[in-house]
């Protein structure tokens, strides 16, 4: 049964490089660029999910809990993580499929952060983590919270969304249409492999894959749906101790979200081996060691937290996701304010100064 991890994991692979969606570009759009197109996109992703969980919540497929709010580690863990995605140069999932295009620095950064998220979680971390998410508050949802039910909070996302999508829609619809290159491809394999997709088609793909996860994953004994940080930890335990209770079906996710993106990049011709510069190798090494360590904190990344725990309302979710947010904006601060600081130093003096 955990073979449908590495099934879902390909096609979310494929999906994620197909529709080039990462979640770090979304957060820095907003706070680089003023641009909220791949931050409405990724909200997409969570209301599709929120409709979908709670569907399966209701049906008894699945049994959607509380639990209490560790809102000093999703405070601290999300601002940890959304300050190493801009270092590391995308968040866990974006580098797991940038990894599969063959981007050596994604490799390292990777390999930074599944290091790190396994000495938080199996290691001399772990003290640490269970430290700071002791620190809790005893309700840890939102409907339970406010008291109404998650429908009320589910057609309120749903809604806003919507409106969203609509206001970005009507922006497309009035901008120039690019000239169309003709194509090389016809049928099925032009959609999949050859026509760029839309951020919204895309996100709604990811959505319905992140409803698919909860049923196969809680199958397996696994209760949960999409999640990255554990898994990425697990492989990393499981290579060290050699603990074959550790590949679970989450590890699958993982490692055919690899597959899935390797199968995209290579059918869309975009695959290639790219090796990076020395600052680069240093700013992936740091930045997806910090990864680790803030999505351990957190207890998720942009998938386990910000997607899935946002789209099933718990505090934890929206909190981090708050955070991760806040985080990239402190991080953006930093890089491109330095690099705008580099620039003008660099510049020549005007002629009569």
């Amino acid at each position: 049964m955990i073979l449908t991890g590495l099934a879902l994991g390909a096609l979310l692979g494929f999906a994620l490089q197909r529709g080039r969606f990462c979640v770090t570009g979304a957060f820095r759009d907003v706070w680089l660029a003023r641009q909220s197109r791949w931050l409405t996109a990724f909200f997409v992703t969570i209301a599709v999910q929120a409709v979908g969980a709670f569907a399966l919540d209701a049906a008894g497929v699945i049994e959607l809990g509380g639990g209490a709010f560790p809102w000093l580690a999703a405070i601290l863990g999300g601002l940890v993580f959304g300050f190493a995605i801009v270092y590391a140069g995308g968040c866990a999932t974006g580098t797991y499929y940038r990894a599969g295009e063959g981007l050596i620095g994604s490799w390292i950064a990777l390999g930074g952060y599944a290091l790190a998220a396994a000495i938080m979680k199996h290691g001399p971390g772990a003290p640490v983590v269970e430290a700071l998410r002791g620190v809790s508050a005893p309700v840890g949802t939102v409907h339970e919270l406010l008291g109404v039910s998650p429908w009320i909070l589910v057609a309120l996302l749903v809604a806003g969304t919507a409106a969203a999508v609509w206001h970005h829609l009507r922006k497309d619809a009035a901008r120039p249409k690019p000239v169309q290159l003709p194509a090389r491809g016809t049928g099925l394999a032009r959609i999949l492999f050859e026509r760029p997709w839309n951020a919204f088609a895309t996100a709604l793909v990811i959505g319905l894959l992140g409803i698919a996860a909860f049923p196969l994953s809680w199958a397996t004994g696994r209760e949960s749906g999409l999640g990255i940080t554990t898994p990425s930890a697990d492989i990393v335990a499981f290579l060290v101790t050699g603990d074959a209770e550790l590949v679970d079906w989450g590890v699958m996710l993982v490692l055919g979200i690899l597959l899935g993106s390797f199968i995209a990049a290579k059918g869309s011709g975009e695959f290639r081996v790219r090796v990076p510069d020395a600052q680069t190798v240093l700013r992936s090494t740091g930045g997806g060691l910090l990864m680790g360590v803030g999505a351990a904190i957190a207890g998720g990344c942009t998938i386990g937290n910000a997607m899935v725990g946002s789209a099933t309302f718990t505090l934890q979710g929206w909190v981090s996701f708050a955070a991760m947010l806040l985080g990239t904006g402190i991080a953006v601060r930093f890089v491109f304010g330095a690099r705008r600081a580099e620039r003008t130093v660099a510049a020549p003096t005007p002629v009569g100064v």
